[in-house]
């Protein structure tokens, strides 16, 4: 976001210069470890969690929940190999994503989900809202 600031104005700041340590020590190595992007949608009753897993089949995907966190996994792997008269050609992609999110106000018995078109959407319904009991204390 910083980046798009005209004319280099930034070019002498300390800022500037951590950034650009960092960006090139790491360089796109960082990247790599990238989690797939997500939107979160309060529906009222309900959250509705769209994820973007493109290039992954349905099989690919798991959806596990340890106490009160939710975690969408998603791993695959491709090998191809094509052979012709003077070349092979042999190519390996492998990846995986993982995110965990705060499930504590949702009903996680009711939890549905349903991949198309490369997006998973989660259903999370949530749980009733509990109204604290107000009183007032007397001073004695």
């Amino acid at each position: 976001m910083f980046d798009l600031m005209p004319f280099g104005r930034r070019e002498n700041s300390l800022f500037n210069y951590i950034d650009n340590m960092e960006k090139n020590f790491f360089g796109d190595f960082a990247r790599s470890f990238s989690t797939f992007r997500t939107d979160v949608i309060d529906e009222g009753d309900r959250y509705v969690l769209k994820a973007e897993l493109p290039g992954f089949n349905k099989e690919d995907i798991k959806i596990d929940i340890e106490g009160s966190y939710l975690t969408v996994s998603a791993q695959h792997s491709d090998d191809t190999e094509e052979k012709r008269e003077n070349y092979v050609r042999r190519e390996r992609r492998y990846g995986s994503f993982a995110r965990s999110f705060d499930i504590s106000d949702i009903k996680s018995n009711e939890i549905t989900a349903e991949y198309t078109n490369g997006i998973l959407s989660l259903n999370l319904p949530k749980k009733e809202g509990t109204v604290p009991e107000s009183r007032r204390i007397e001073i004695k």
